[in-house]
């Protein structure tokens, strides 16, 4: 189900990905100690809405599957459990 464009990228900035400003907005995720990992992902500054395959790439670039990804994005996911996750991948 698509996401409204505001609402993820505020997400993200709540769950620890930091934004950088280009043609697109990118977000890296850095530890909870301030190391840079590998997770990251883009958005795009038109549209309101995320469709649902642009969410799944989203998920792939933040190495979540997607289920995960819309945990992230719709709140029940906390930082620390995302961290976790990266963690146990070996992402972070």
């Amino acid at each position: 189900m698509p996401r409204p464009r505001r609402a993820v990228m505020s997400t993200l900035r709540r769950k620890g990905l930091s934004e950088a400003e280009g043609d697109h907005t990118y977000y890296i995720y850095f530890t909870l100690d301030g190391r840079k990992t590998v997770a990251k992902t883009k958005v795009s500054h038109s549209g309101k809405d995320i469709s649902d395959p642009v969410l799944g790439m989203m998920a792939r670039q933040c190495k979540l599957a997607g289920p995960k990804f819309y945990d992230l994005v719709d709140c029940p996911l906390s930082r620390e459990s995302y961290e976790q996750i990266l963690k146990d991948q070996g992402f972070a």
